[in-house]
């Protein structure tokens, strides 16, 4: 288990340098100057003056580095934990907008990840045992996994939201709403919320239905649930160790799904305006601000691969099979 974990942290570690490396590089192939975008922001000036603004910003920024020195200094403020400041809102810090955005995120991808895999599971193995069920399943959950995330939210936000009236369909919170800790600012949040949650939720739950749906049929026509029938064995019984097989596809699936999930939740920000990461980049890349751009990729590259390191973890610990190997391996 030690060599395993080591081997894995050297993956993730050799991955994590890679993609924040490319995630330095791909800001700076943009098209476009951000300290000349940052100074067209305010009241023109004559040519000495704006030089010498420029020759400034330059320097707060470190662009008048060369490239290989920038690279350099990135990963040595990265250690510090500095991330540099922001060009769209300067002279605020990155990591202080990011911290600001990241609860928003996360209140949408925890809720939504978590919640689809579970409850597409358990409704995708009950869908398997039951004809009508799974005839109205299975075109179902093809048309919702097929569905792009921002065009459900579109869909869900002009029915429930303009149509219906039910919901609120932009922000996090109304206008007129004071924050504080109390009921009604939570019930706005809450409200607020919901849209862009259920775009995410039913997208992934279709997908993982299908899915459990499948593994479920596979399972039961296997040898060992044949078996296990014939020795006179329940039918609940051979129903759930078919289903606990097969949850470990789902869970490397889940693993495997994480990156286009986060990025599915990135586009829902930005449809409905919610104040998390998808907007931030969204900004950023309008004021092409370098610092904030790479800052949020930053935080959703370690945020994707923390999650899928645990979700290796996770299955060494439910898959008896792969620790068998790990000790077979020792001896």
């Amino acid at each position: 288990m030690r060599r395993y974990l080591a081997r894995k942290i050297l993956v993730y570690a050799l991955t994590f340098v890679a993609a924040v490396s490319i995630n330095w590089l791909i800001p700076r192939l943009m098209p476009g100057d951000p300290v000349r975008t940052m100074l067209s922001r305010g009241s023109a000036g004559d040519p000495e003056t704006m030089q010498a603004m420029r020759d400034y910003y330059e320097s707060v920024f470190g662009l008048d580095q060369p490239a290989w020195q920038q690279y350099i200094n990135f990963w040595t403020s990265l250690f510090q934990g500095d991330l540099g400041i922001s060009v769209w809102l300067f002279p605020q810090p990155v990591t202080g907008i990011l911290l600001d955005a990241v609860p928003y995120t996360l209140a949408l991808l925890l809720p939504a990840i978590l919640l689809s895999w579970i409850a597409g599971n358990r409704f995708g193995a009950f869908a398997a045992r039951s004809r009508w069920l799974d005839n109205t399943l299975l075109p179902l959950g093809y048309i919702l996994t097929a569905t792009p995330y921002m065009w459900l939210g579109i869909l869900l936000a002009w029915g429930l939201g303009v149509v219906a009236g039910w919901f609120p369909t932009a922000g996090a919170y109304g206008f007129s709403s004071i924050p504080g800790w109390n009921w009604t600012f939570a019930w706005d949040l809450v409200m607020h919320w919901f849209l862009p949650f259920a775009s995410l939720f039913l997208v992934a739950f279709g997908g993982w239905a299908i899915g459990m749906r499948n593994l479920i049929i596979y399972e039961l026509e296997a040898e060992y649930s044949n078996y296990l029938e014939a020795l006179g064995a329940p039918r609940k019984l051979v129903r759930r160790y078919a289903f606990r097989n097969a949850v470990l596809p789902q869970m490397t699936g889940l693993a495997v799904q994480l990156g286009t999930i986060v990025a599915g939740a990135l586009l829902t920000e930005i449809v409905f305006g919610y104040p998390g990461l998808g907007n931030l980049i969204l900004q950023a890349l309008n004021n092409r601000d370098f610092f904030l751009l790479q800052g949020a990729f930053l935080f959703i590259v370690v945020g994707v691969l923390i999650a899928n390191f645990v979700v290796d973890v996770v299955y060494v610990v439910i898959d008896p099979r792969t620790r068998t190997q790990m000790q077979g391996g020792g001896a």
